[in-house]
């Protein structure tokens, strides 16, 4: 009987050397991707895609014709982002940088690419910062990263009078706000979370070109207007008629917790405090406490 063989390894770093040399690199390439709002011309090599990851199997076929193919547009992309999701499938490492590494991450989800995927989320983690959580916050969100979505609200939590003046903030979708304002463990005061949900309908109204009550109406129901002194609540109601942003039916329920002196009096008015809820005298009638 014949012996079986014995594979035996040379060392790896410089055969990754050499493959990287081969990003973006014309020579011997066969294909061309332009990618990007700035339309970057990319090019790259069909074998080594297509072996790598099923998502360029499928995109780019069967090998092109005689003649010079035709590039391949993926505008969606930012050219930084592909250049590192090309980087990772030639030399299977990559060099991640903390103010593209959500784009790397949104390309590796959208290629199928799981193992790029999980080392983009383990250095999101590293790097998450007041700046940075709420864009990761909205990626998690839009693509069902549960364990990031997680994270994410865990850190606003912990530092949301910060995360809610970011520009990050007032671009979350409804959908990744939500989860937001249904925290009881928010830093917060009720009276800030109201203005920054305005800020936030605002912008979304400018963007839309909706009404603000409109953009605000799936979020503002998590405001525990309840929870505002008379006074705050009666000059929330007079903003309101200048620009509506609460349905009149929620400011109501608040008056009823307030006439009743019960927190649980009015079906739909929570009043749990969230962490950072500022003390007010009528607290003390209120049945559900943060804990």
């Amino acid at each position: 009987m014949e012996n079986p063989g014995l594979t035996v390894r040379g060392q790896a770093a410089p055969f990754s050397s050499a493959l990287r040399g081969l990003v973006n690199n014309p020579q011997y390439s066969d294909v061309c991707f332009v990618v990007g709002r700035e339309r970057q011309e990319v090019f790259a090599h069909r074998c080594l895609l297509a072996c790598r990851c099923n998502f360029f199997q499928r995109l780019l076929g069967t090998e092109p014709g005689p003649g010079v193919p035709s590039p391949v547009v993926l505008s969606t992309v930012p050219a930084e982002a592909f250049l590192a999701v090309l980087e990772f499938l030639y030399t299977n490492s990559v060099k991640l940088h903390r103010y593209s590494v959500l784009e790397v991450l949104t390309a590796a989800v959208e290629y199928g690419l799981e193992e790029l995927r999980e080392l983009c989320l383990e250095f999101v983690v590293k790097v998450l910062d007041v700046e940075l959580v709420c864009e990761a916050l909205q990626v998690a969100v839009t693509f069902g990263l549960g364990p990031l979505q997680e994270r994410c609200i865990a850190f606003i939590e912990a530092h949301s009078q910060e995360a809610l003046r970011t520009r990050g903030f007032l671009e979350l979708s409804a959908t990744a706000l939500l989860p937001v304002l249904r925290s009881d463990k928010l830093c917060v005061d009720e009276a800030e979370l109201v203005k920054a949900a305005r800020s936030w309908a605002r912008v979304g109204a400018a963007v839309l070109e909706r009404p603000v009550a409109e953009v605000a109406a799936p979020v503002v129901r998590e405001l525990r207007l309840a929870l505002l002194a008379p006074a705050e609540l009666s000059a929330l109601e007079e903003q309101n008629r200048r620009e509506p942003l609460i349905p009149v039916e929620q400011i109501v329920e608040a008056w009823k917790c307030h006439a009743l002196r019960r927190g649980d009096a009015v079906r739909g008015a929570p009043c749990r405090r969230r962490r950072g809820t500022l003390p007010r005298d009528h607290h003390r009638f209120l049945d559900l406490r943060f804990k």
